[in-house]
């Protein structure tokens, strides 16, 4: 089962990745920015003191004005920082968004502090309210498919033993990456919501009953 599992994952990456592809940068913005509008008006990100964004790559919904809306609202803002030859991420503190700049860039060509710059990692200093996650692929059950990584499915799992309460996960996604279903296994964490043009659509870990708010597009 388990080897069926990761040739389906395989497969469905494969599959994902060529549809990102075939996306214009004109199309990534515009769903990108209507993405964003949601954001900014979700109750779950307007209450939130503490929270982590990643870093977009071209092939994913842009998260530049989050960042900056994080901090014009007085939030926390971490970021990824992830350890080279491991499976291990920490979420530590950005001052401001201008740093970003002057940050080195990992190999995926994201600007990420180095291991030796001390900054709050945000576990050890109060935990999280919200967690905007990154990944190839979604589906309405809140199933994600990654990168492969195990990143963040790992550090949801810190985030459970380490804070009382589970932080709040908001996928971010082009509609393209919507799934009829993602295969996962016992590893793979749920998010709550998965954000995109049109929908939001709850997760696993959303509230029982909870229906799915519809926009015009």
């Amino acid at each position: 089962m388990a080897a069926a599992v990761r040739g389906a994952k395989r497969s469905l990456r494969a599959e994902l990745k060529q549809r990102l592809r075939a996306l214009s940068d004109e199309e990534r913005r515009r769903q990108s920015l209507f993405v964003t509008q949601q954001v900014l008006a979700h109750s779950h990100y307007q209450k939130a003191s503490r929270v982590a964004v990643f870093l977009s790559m071209p092939d994913e919904v842009r998260t530049e004005d989050i960042v900056l809306d994080v901090f014009r609202r007085g939030k926390a803002c971490f970021i990824p920082r992830y350890r080279p030859g491991s499976r291990h991420m920490d979420m530590v503190r950005l001052a401001s968004p201008q740093e970003l700049a002057g940050l080195p860039r990992t190999a995926w060509n994201i600007p990420q502090p180095p291991e030796d710059d001390p900054r709050e990692e945000a576990l050890a200093g109060g935990g999280l309210d919200l967690i905007f996650m990154p990944g190839l692929g979604f589906d309405g059950s809140g199933r994600r498919l990654g990168r492969g990584g195990g990143y963040y499915d790992a550090y949801l799992r810190r985030c459970r033993e380490q804070q009382a309460a589970r932080p709040y996960t908001l996928a971010l996604a082009f509609r393209e990456q919507l799934c009829p279903q993602v295969p996962v296994d016992e590893d793979d964490e749920p998010v709550d919501e998965v954000l995109y043009e049109g929908c939001r659509a709850p997760g696993a870990g959303a509230a029982a009953g909870a229906q799915p708010d519809t926009a015009s597009e």
